[in-house]
């Protein structure tokens, strides 16, 4: 099991669900690293992007664990694009864990205990282990279903290219081979130990048998020798869930309770022997992940020194940070740093810079979102929403995509048009117009005293008691 945090559209019932950065499927690079205008859903940051390709080349590698990145730039500047995007690049089986700073502050765990979690849920663990596995071509499958519908016999007929053997089959390898859509002409894996199928593909001698296949349909040669083999099987787990497991009465259930708890040092510290034995063994390799927190600046002092101790251990992830943060103050202290970070960890760190986009990556990006959430823009309806974009942030135009094509439903057409933005952008303000209009009528909002006036003439009121 691969612990990875990614940021996906999803679709529960009939609502579709299109997160944040859902169109971003990679950093945009070509394999000599060098980052394209526009491609894989990046736009732009094409200096960040590349700096982004180089950790991505040695996280890969293996040669940056324990380090820490930090993306710094202004808000709606691709911070957390390019994370995204370094996720997507490495693919699922390297562990990747996104937080943001203010979710270490729990009442049930401590800000030392919630990252060291993430820390650890951020360690993939590869252990090998050799299983005795059934590997063939499905020639046949008979099943007889009782009248009562109660209990399932049947048979299957498995083959190699050197033998064929008929196996007995009870209730749950048929819930299995149902589950699984096992058919004749798959070739399929059985691991005798717990009775798991997994198809590996169509074999090549039906590819003739249907006139039309799925993209997704595999075609493998089917298996030679003998139908029972020993073969090596590999399972990723987290250090956390190993941690958990050993934790808790309840064992691997525990991970589906959600409340893990505080884990004590001394159940760490033993996995971590066990692992390192099993490392020296070559029964388990370790894989570095990523840990992502955004809004770095929102953790505090005794989280940075954490940060910066946890950096230096043998089982550490690669840190990466973003903030949007100038010179200011490091929470915990009285003194102000660059991005609220301590200098010790500040000078730790790789730093990346992002910068504003231009008009036309602007475009670009604000053409994408539509796109991803299905909504057709008009060339003048389009302009306008990129002058939205220079002149407030990219943010608020992205938000008035949707907004704006419910407005055009109502008009009975599915092409959003200039006059729909601009009702958009009449009915929902953006900062800049929010702060302007509490700057005119501060009078009329309850200030931090509890005051507030409710006519021009009338003395203030005090509704604070």
């Amino acid at each position: 099991m691969s612990i990875a945090t990614k940021s996906d559209g999803e679709t529960v019932g009939n609502l579709s669900l299109i997160a944040a950065h859902s169109h971003i499927t990679g950093l945009g690079l070509d394999d000599h690293l060098q980052p394209r205008e526009n491609s894989q859903g990046m736009v732009g940051q094409l200096k960040a992007r590349k700096a982004a390709g180089v950790i991505l080349k040695m996280i890969q590698q293996g040669k940056i664990a324990g380090r820490a990145i930090l993306i710094a730039g202004p808000p709606s500047t691709g911070k957390t694009a390019i994370a995204m995007g370094i996720s997507q690049s490495l693919g699922s089986d390297v562990p990747f864990t996104a937080i943001a700073g203010s979710e270490v502050f729990s009442k049930e765990l401590s800000k030392t205990e919630a990252l060291n979690q993430a820390f650890r849920k951020s360690i993939g663990i590869q252990i090998k282990e050799e299983t005795e596995v059934i590997e063939g071509e499905v020639v046949e499958i008979q099943i007889d279903r009782s009248l009562t519908g109660g209990h399932k016999q049947g048979k299957l007929t498995i083959r190699t290219t050197d033998m064929e053997t008929i196996y007995e089959l009870g209730n749950k390898m048929i819930d299995e081979l149902t589950k699984e859509k096992v058919i004749a002409g798959d070739v399929i894996s059985i691991d005798k130990a717990n009775g798991k199928i997994a198809k590996l593909g169509r074999s090549y001698t039906r590819a003739r048998d249907y006139d039309a296949m799925g993209p997704d349909t595999k075609f493998v040669a089917c298996p030679e020798g003998e139908l029972q083999t020993r073969k090596e099987v590999v399972h990723t787990v987290s250090l956390h869930e190993i941690d958990v497991i050993n934790s808790r009465q309840q064992g691997f259930l525990a991970l589906f309770s959600g409340d893990t708890g505080e884990i004590r040092s001394e159940v760490r510290d033993q996995i971590n022997m066990k692992v390192a034995e099993w490392k020296e063994e070559g029964k388990a390799d370790i894989i570095p992940g990523v840990l992502f927190i955004d809004e770095v600046h929102m953790l505090d002092i005794e989280c940075f020194s954490y940060i910066n101790r946890a950096l230096e251990d043998d089982f550490s992830p690669i840190v990466i940070m973003a903030t949007n943060r100038g010179i200011s103050k490091t929470r915990g202290t009285n003194y102000k740093s660059p991005h609220g970070l301590p200098l010790d960890l500040l000078d730790r760190s790789i730093i990346i810079r992002t910068e504003g986009y231009k008009e036309d990556e602007i475009k670009s990006i604000l053409s994408i979102r539509a796109q991803e959430e299905e909504v057709e823009l008009n060339a003048d309806a389009l302009s306008l929403l990129t002058k939205i974009g220079m002149e407030t942030s990219l943010r608020y135009a992205a938000n008035l995509i949707a907004v704006s094509h419910q407005i055009a439903k109502k008009r009975r057409t599915d092409t959003v048009a200039l006059d729909d933005v601009k009702r958009a952008y009449t009915l929902f303000i953006d900062s800049v117009r929010s702060v302007q209009f509490v700057e005119e009528n501060s009078s009329q909002y309850v200030d931090d005293e509890g005051r507030v006036q409710l006519s021009k003439n009338e003395d203030a009121m005090d509704v604070g008691a």
